[in-house]
């Protein structure tokens, strides 16, 4: 069966909202490459992906779980997102489960929208501080920066790609103005106060970010979003993570999108174990011997709870 061209999941319930984009195809606009080309993922690798949760063990740990349930909370309540365990687990089919439990694509589409739009503000804001920060001790950061502004952009990409896919409208544009605003400012303190602690909560929020993307497969494997089935994965993202002939479906980019989170997951839970000011950032290090595992851009060494300070420096 042939691939059909992403079309468009409006976020309004009416079309006269609807903000419409660009084309997919702008002759007139010359692109140009990413500035940091992402890693080529094999599909093992992605498929091998796993929820995963670093349990709590200090009260800088506990402080991050906290507020990370206090904002899935709140994310869930302004995105709609309600999901039957019991379904997702396969206890019970679909049709008898409460039907406000019952996610469709149109409720991922505007979950993942909202939920990229955010995420993609602690590696800015981290980057920028640590950036202001070298300038003011004169001192070389040790390569955490590149990451933390590599962690954003990617991100950005996430939600440029759903964009191909989704019309949002005012009231989701004021939503995540909103959001953004509070979240921007909300890690500009905490990161000011203790880094540590924010990158223990980016580590925690990515955690969520997995179970959410792996639920999209479950139920779209599952047959339960119809919409998805035939969908092609639209142009940026094709170029963006290089995705192969035959492995350019809405099922593929979700893996994709899956497994970046996972890394992001990985790297700030790592960062959270580091002495924040003078250990180096052992996703960019080189290692002499390369054959024992070691932290990295892509998933050769996985590590979903993060690397121990002692596994690295």
């Amino acid at each position: 069966m042939g691939y059909v061209q992403p079309r468009k999941f409006s976020t309004t319930p009416s079309r006269a909202l609807k903000q419409f984009f660009p084309a997919p195809d702008a002759p007139s606009i010359r692109t140009t490459e990413a500035a940091w080309p992402h890693p080529i993922y094999t599909k093992e690798q992605m498929d091998s992906v796993v929820i995963a949760h670093r349990e709590a063990k200090t009260w800088s740990d506990w402080t991050a779980l906290a507020a990370i349930r206090t904002m899935r909370w709140g994310l869930d309540l302004a995105t709609g997102y309600k999901h039957d365990k019991a379904v997702a687990s396969g206890q019970k089919s679909s049709k008898n489960a409460n039907q406000k439990h019952v996610m469709t694509a149109r409720k991922y589409m505007i979950r993942n929208v909202f939920l990229e739009s955010v995420a993609g503000v602690p590696g800015m804001v981290a980057g920028m501080l640590r950036h202001l920060h070298s300038m003011r001790r004169m001192k070389r950061d040790n390569g955490w920066i590149e990451t933390l502004l590599e962690e954003s952009y990617n991100e950005r990409m996430h939600l440029l790609t759903f964009l191909k896919m989704a019309e949002p409208g005012p009231f989701m544009k004021f939503m995540v103005l909103a959001a953004q605003g509070v979240f921007f400012n909300a890690m500009f303190v905490a990161y000011l106060v203790s880094p540590r602690t924010a990158h223990r909560f980016v580590g925690y929020l990515e955690e969520e970010a997995v179970i959410t993307y792996t639920r999209e497969i479950a139920d779209l494997d599952a047959g339960r979003l119809p919409e998805w089935e035939n969908l092609a994965a639209p142009d940026i993202a094709i170029k963006y993570w290089h995705m192969p002939e035959g492995h350019r479906t809405m099922r593929d980019l979700l893996l994709y999108i899956r497994a970046d989170e996972s890394k992001h997951r990985e790297v700030n839970h790592t960062l959270g174990n580091l002495h924040q000011k003078d250990d180096p950032n052992p996703f960019v290090s080189e290692y002499k011997d390369k054959s024992i595992p070691h932290p990295g851009k892509g998933l050769h060494h996985p590590k979903p709870t993060g690397w121990e300070r002692s596994e690295v420096i």
